[in-house]
């Protein structure tokens, strides 16, 4: 018995001193992160269900492959053997989606790109008034029951989007937003497009999400507000035409039924700030911008 017990850990100590503590260990962060990270990404969407239909496509090749039925064995092998490329196709916009997260530094890029501290405090002030611009319209469309559609452009730019409607590069103010938006309007069926603080374009054609979880109840306004979400960083704010509910779209997730506040407090969070960097009193701390780079 000793000399079985002496066996065992000689042999553990044989495998303990052939780990590299320091690359082993970074490799098995990487892939925990790595898995985290894929899990994060499929969680609560279609990718979710298209990977429960993967599972059931592996366990009927298994079923071919042991009750020996060599058509069906040799359909599925031969879709096995391009599951990368299949892969590729059906998670594409997952996928570009999560290369896109990769891309967003969490670094404030200000100084790296030339903006001076002045420059910096004017995009900030510029945003902060066009937010409110917004949020005043969005409040009188929301009476008048007329529905909106307006896109926050973060760091994907969206200038396939801006080239379907009209430039305008105006200054953001609540009887601009609401002229467009008027219902007899020739600009009000398209999406309003902010860039850098400003309105950039309207009567913007955005993509339709193919979401089969959303609502049947949801209409074209808002499958446009999450499919631009889904396919962009942006934040898209939608104003009902029928209820006035107001509903917020990022990263192809649809919340409803926003205050003025709520929102106010959402796009602010959404364009200006690292919401993670707040001091002990959860104020936000101005000198830590997480600001997103100007466009040229």
């Amino acid at each position: 018995m000793n000399e079985f017990l002496s066996t065992v850990w000689n042999n553990i100590l044989v495998f303990l001193r052939s780990i590299d503590w320091f690359r082993d260990t970074l490799d098995i962060i990487l892939v925990a992160f790595l898995i985290y990270s894929a899990i994060k990404l499929v969680r609560d969407s279609r990718a979710e269900q298209l990977l429960k239909g993967i599972l059931i496509f592996i366990l009927a090749f298994l079923a071919a492959m042991l009750l020996d039925l060599k058509t069906m064995y040799y359909l599925l092998k031969t879709v096995l053997n391009n599951s990368l490329i299949v892969l590729i196709i059906i998670f594409q916009p997952e996928i570009r989606r999560a290369l896109e997260h990769m891309a967003h530094s969490r670094i404030s890029p200000t100084n790296f790109f030339g903006m001076s501290d002045e420059e910096t405090e004017k995009e900030i002030k510029r945003w902060q008034k066009s937010i409110s611009a917004v949020c005043s319209a969005l409040e009188g469309l929301q009476k008048q029951r007329m529905g909106a559609l307006v896109v926050f452009e973060r760091t994907t730019k969206l200038g396939e989007i801006i080239n379907t409607g009209t430039i305008l590069n105006a200054e953001a103010t609540p009887e601009l937003i609401s002229n467009v938006f008027y219902n007899k309007a020739p600009l009000h069926d398209g999406a309003v497009v902010m860039r850098d603080g400003n309105i950039h374009a309207a009567g913007c054609i955005l993509p339709l999400s193919d979401n089969p979880q959303i609502s049947r109840e949801i209409g074209t306004r808002h499958r446009a507000g999450v499919g631009m979400s889904e396919n962009s960083d942006a934040i898209v704010v939608i104003v009902s035409e029928e209820t006035g509910i107001i509903s917020m779209a990022v990263g192809g997730v649809l919340k409803r039924n926003y205050t003025m506040e709520a929102l106010r407090v959402a796009l602010e969070n959404g364009m200006l700030w690292d919401r993670s960097r707040r001091d002990k009193n959860g104020e936000v701390k101005t000198k830590k911008l997480f600001w997103r780079r100007k466009s040229k």
